[in-house]
């Protein structure tokens, strides 16, 4: 049921660990919250949650660290820094990461779903909008998308080129037209620590550039927490991959 691999990146620099849970079905990238490692989801009773998905193969759910996320949070990392591991760790998903997926499940051009909560649902529609040759769908749960209030003033081309909400008012051509035929779905919670103004801010960029996406709100009783995240993610898997 479950399985881990580990291997030196030379993109980030550091030793990664991938892990899966279940056999069969579409692949998820499923993201840790902020600084979170590729079993958070499993000890936060996500995986539980997604049981009944993953016995019937519906689908196969991958996770691993969040490195950039640990860098941000760490609070002692410049942005310049920062920002560059980011950039870094979006080449390690795309040229490591994707395609290891991809030999898991003996396919070179399966499409994977991409999934995550708070930092991890920015992660999830970064990795959409910058690889829809490989990503069909994002679930962006609980979103933070604008990390620039981390940069202290320190803008740089590293970060424009990692964040969905800059770089795509500009963006143009065959990577915006496959875009226009992927998903960004944007569930969100009105309750402690929510702020669903970022999810429509992000769905007024996507919108704005003709890349289809829903801003679900589920009210005050929904909280920034695992609850609602074990609640939300079964719903949108079963009914979009």
């Amino acid at each position: 049921m479950k399985d881990m691999t580990r291997w030196y990146s030379h993109n980030v620099e550091q030793e990664v660990k991938l892990v899966r849970w279940g056999h069969f079905g579409t692949p998820v990238l499923l993201y840790p919250t902020a600084g979170g490692d590729a079993e958070e989801v499993e000890r936060f009773h996500l995986i539980g949650a997604l049981q009944p998905l993953l016995d019937a193969g519906r689908i196969k759910v991958y996770s691993t660290d969040s490195v950039a996320g640990r860098a941000w949070f760490a609070g002692h990392h410049s942005a310049e820094y920062c920002s560059k591991l980011q950039n870094c760790f979006d080449s390690f998903i795309y040229s490591e990461l994707t395609p290891a997926i991809r030999n898991d499940c003996a396919s070179d051009d399966i499409e994977i779903v991409a999934a995550g909560a708070s930092i991890g649902a920015f992660n999830a529609v970064a990795t959409l909008c910058r690889h829809p040759d490989a990503y069909k769908l994002a679930i962006a749960m609980s979103g933070t998308f604008d990390l620039s209030k981390y940069l202290e003033g320190r803008f740089n081309d590293d970060f424009y080129f990692s964040s969905p909400l800059h770089y795509l008012p500009r963006l143009e051509g065959p990577q915006l037209e496959m875009l226009q035929r992927r998903l960004v779905l944007l569930p969100c919670g009105e309750g402690n620590y929510e702020d669903i103004g970022e999810s429509w801010r992000i769905a007024r960029v996507l919108g704005a550039k003709g890349i289809p996406n829903r801003v679900d709100p589920w009210g005050p009783h929904y909280h920034h927490d695992w609850q609602t995240w074990r609640e939300m993610l079964p719903k949108y898997l079963a009914e979009f991959a």
